[in-house]
């Protein structure tokens, strides 16, 4: 079971969300507002993705490994047109400003891994509490680490923003931290998880660990993050105790 491989994580997701539509006068919408997107043309049934989209996909590709990279301060807009391969003054056809290209770049980012974590506990169907979790620290490990520079970018570069840049995004980031919660929650319920276990504790020490990975993880074999998520579940569930 492979939920979590990049074709079927947060690439899926983020094709389609990366693409908000966008109004009549481009440069017309605000920060808090998602951008609307060129139409699509269907030819035989395939979805043909149009030039205008495109080139706004490959800004916030762009802006997404350089922030990762080198954080938000010292990117620039110059930099970030550099790397989608367009001329500086075309960014402002797509964004307003570098914060909203960052104000996107964080949606997605944690968007696309809530996303794929949902969707491997939803596709395990009934099975334990502990392989759904485990199914989550996958999906999360995967998104984070092979499937999309956006969520490693959102991850490295939140804590060195500012308030106000943050707490745009604080409402969907409670809301992931409530679904683990919730998926703590049920496992010491059915008796899987200690019941003296505070499950805020718990998610806060799982996800702290998990989204310290890409500081120190080294994705070298084909199997990397598959093996990483099936150490990091033993050691949630049993430990270091010697048995």
């Amino acid at each position: 079971m492979h939920p979590t491989r990049r074709s079927l994580l947060v690439s899926k997701a983020q094709n389609r969300l990366s693409r908000p539509k966008r109004s009549a006068n481009p440069r017309s919408s605000t920060i808090s507002k998602r951008k609307a997107t060129a139409p699509e043309k269907v030819v035989t049934g395939i979805v043909q993705t149009s030039k205008s989209e495109k080139s706004r996909d490959s800004i916030l590709e762009a802006a997404a490994k350089l922030f990762r990279r080198q954080g938000y301060s010292a990117t620039t807009l110059r930099q970030i047109a550099a790397m989608a391969e367009i001329k500086a003054g075309s960014i402002y056809y797509y964004f307003d400003s570098k914060e909203q290209i960052l104000d996107e770049v964080l949606h997605l980012g944690l968007l696309g891994v809530f996303e794929a974590v949902k969707k491997a506990v939803k596709d395990a169907g009934n099975v334990s509490h502990r392989r759904r979790i485990g199914l989550a620290i996958e999906a999360h490990l995967a998104a984070l680490l092979e499937a999309s520079d956006f969520t490693s970018a959102n991850i490295r570069i939140y804590g060195q923003l500012p308030e106000t840049l943050k707490k745009r995004h604080r409402p969907l980031r409670r809301a992931y931290a409530k679904y683990w919660d919730q998926l703590f929650l049920d496992a010491r319920r059915a008796g899987e998880i200690r019941a003296d276990i505070e499950i805020v504790p718990l998610r806060i020490f799982v996800l702290g660990a998990l989204n310290w990975t890409i500081e120190w993880f080294s994705l070298d074999s084909k199997n990397a993050v598959l093996k990483l998520a099936r150490r990091t579940e033993l050691l949630i569930f049993d430990g270091v105790k010697k048995a």
